[in-house]
């Protein structure tokens, strides 16, 4: 079954937060993401979405953005992005689920996820230091981040892929760059980044990929069988 990435989908569902203020390409956006998903993903396919989900502050809050998830097809896995206020630990986002019947929706944190014969390997990332803003708090999250990117790479491991996909939610700059490509993965994806100035920043490569929604035009992006 075919594997999707698409991240920074900044629903406004349960929080009235739209992002047409960012560029023209947001306007109905989310009619936008509802049509192109829907007509590229199918019922049993996996789509990997690596933070930015919703804009609610809270879970109960993000409700609203987690059934409009649900009515969308396959089968989906999200990891956390900087503005994911909403996310809580991995005890109360299950039960979430459970108590909602999102069962087509995995939350992914400190840990990797087997789809078929591919695993999945995650990390939110943080800024680096050859970013101007970059400040000693930020080393702290910046190093944090790192052994928790190794930590999924190695749970990954552990569960005997053919294949492994590592989803981050900033760009894989710096150490995390040399991370991935020491761990042989062979595909990694990531978001954060919006407009065209700050695109040309991006990493982009032939197994490195750039998946905001705006980045997408809202259309899922195909990865791998």
């Amino acid at each position: 079954m075919p594997i999707f990435a698409i991240s920074d989908l900044h629903l406004p569902l349960g929080e009235n937060k739209p992002m047409d203020i960012f560029g023209g390409n947001w306007e109905n956006y989310v009619e936008k993401l509802k049509d192109r998903w829907q007509q590229k993903v199918g019922k049993d396919d996996l789509v990997i979405m690596p933070g930015d989900f919703s804009w609610a502050m809270n879970l109960q809050g993000a409700k609203p953005d987690f059934e409009f998830l649900h009515s969308l097809n396959g089968i989906k896995l999200l990891s956390k992005g900087n503005h994911d206020y909403w996310w809580e630990t991995l005890t109360k986002l299950n039960r979430f689920r459970e108590e909602n019947g999102f069962y087509d929706i995995h939350f992914l944190h400190n840990t990797a996820y087997l789809y078929k014969d591919t695993a999945v390997a995650v990390c939110r990332g943080w800024i680096t230091p050859r970013d101007e803003n970059f400040k000693k708090e930020d080393e702290i999250v910046y190093k944090r981040e790192i052994i928790r990117l190794k930590m999924s790479i190695e749970k990954a491991r552990e569960l005997n892929p053919k294949k492994i996909i590592i989803a981050m939610h900033y760009p894989p700059f710096d150490e995390f760059y040399d991370i991935f490509l020491e761990s042989g993965a062979d595909f990694l994806v990531y978001g954060h980044l919006h407009g065209e100035g700050a695109w040309k920043n991006r990493i982009e490569t032939e197994k490195i990929k750039l998946v905001s929604s705006d980045f997408l035009n809202f259309t899922p992006l195909y990865l791998a069988e």
